[in-house]
């Protein structure tokens, strides 16, 4: 069902047409609630710290989480005590949860376990987001980043960062499920930031993108790591000219397999869904080949872990200069609307 999405979406597809009488129901009860929370009738609520939300504006994955992990660090080394909160697709239930690096994935979701083990900051699940974020406030945190939650109007945020990707853009434009909008484009102008991952390769990025501009970021493959720490990691160039098995569940994986691509290594491609539960008998391939995955596909193979199989950490790089505007951006927002005027 996903793969025939996405070549419903990011393709021109006439099904898409078929469904667009849905996509108009659908912009109509998102119009509707947002006029709602706009004229007060229902209310957005404080945390009681600066809240950052990392959101798109699309279905399935845009690099927001290696940036999460990016902001985070970034927001620690200005002396910021920083929290972050996440809904936890996927998960078994949506109680509020705190995210140990030593979770089990099924209770906190995937990308909540490496936001919690990468950037070292306080993490908490919930489908309730103001708990959480309220929960985070209450220990001590001195600003609270959200990953995703942009359409999440309840949780108030003091700046808002949109992420989109620059191989897939805004696909054919539409809205769900004619199309991958959670939102129609034009609420990337009440963006404070809008940051494009990788080079701006969809046609749908050439007129669509805010008059505000755009910092550009690009996630950047490390070492690969041996899930059963039997062995140091490995650079990717010693993988070169060589075969291997990609194994990617993730929102896009082809841009995972490009990296891969791009350091010389002959792959053998296998997709799954977003946020796949992978079994032991799925990566049983015919052969001795190794299998690189990325880390969120890692954090759920762990308990069938062998030699072969190794993940692929990525994090997010931008230019020096659209590093300090973004930075620069979010702590006068955070600043600004401190509840101790900005003292941290």
């Amino acid at each position: 069902m996903e793969r025939r999405l996405t070549a419903l979406w990011y393709r021109e597809h006439p099904a898409a047409s078929l469904l667009q009488p849905l996509a108009w129901s659908y912009g109509a009860v998102l119009a509707a609630r947002r006029r709602a929370y706009e004229s007060g009738w229902l209310r957005s609520e404080s945390a009681g710290k600066p809240v950052v939300v990392v959101g798109n504006l699309t279905v399935g994955g845009t690099g927001k989480t290696p940036l999460v992990i990016w902001l985070a660090r970034e927001l620690g080394a200005q002396g910021l005590k920083v929290g972050i909160v996440s809904r936890g697709y996927g998960r078994r239930d949506g109680q509020l949860r705190i995210v140990e690096p030593a979770s089990d994935w099924r209770e906190v979701g995937d990308e909540p376990l490496i936001l919690a083990r990468r950037s070292g900051c306080p993490t908490i699940v919930a489908t309730d987001r103001v708990a959480a974020a309220r929960t985070l406030a209450a220990r001590g945190v001195d600003v609270i980043v959200a990953d995703d939650g942009l359409q999440h109007l309840r949780l108030a945020r003091d700046c808002e960062i949109v992420v989109i990707d620059g191989m897939r853009g805004f696909g054919n434009g539409r809205l769900l499920p004619a199309g991958p909008l959670r939102e129609p484009v034009v609420q990337l102008w009440h963006a404070d930031v809008v940051v494009v991952n990788g080079a701006r390769e969809h046609v749908s990025l050439a007129q669509a993108l805010p008059p505000q501009g755009t910092l550009a970021m690009a996630l950047a493959p490390q070492e690969a790591v041996r899930l059963d720490a039997r062995a140091p990691a490995r650079p990717l160039a010693e993988f070169r000219g060589q075969r291997a098995h990609a194994v990617a569940g993730i929102g896009n994986p082809q841009r995972f397999f490009a990296s891969l691509r791009a350091q010389g290594i002959e792959l053998i491609e296998h997709a799954f869904p977003d946020h796949h539960a992978f079994a032991a008998a799925q990566l049983a391939f015919a052969d001795e080949l190794p299998v690189l995955m990325t880390e969120k596909d890692a954090v759920k193979c762990l308990a069938f872990a062998d030699a072969r199989l190794w993940y692929v950490p990525v994090t997010a790089e931008l230019a020096a200069a659209d590093a300090r505007e973004l930075l620069a951006r979010v702590l006068a927002k955070v600043r600004t609307t401190a509840p101790d005027g900005g003292q941290f």
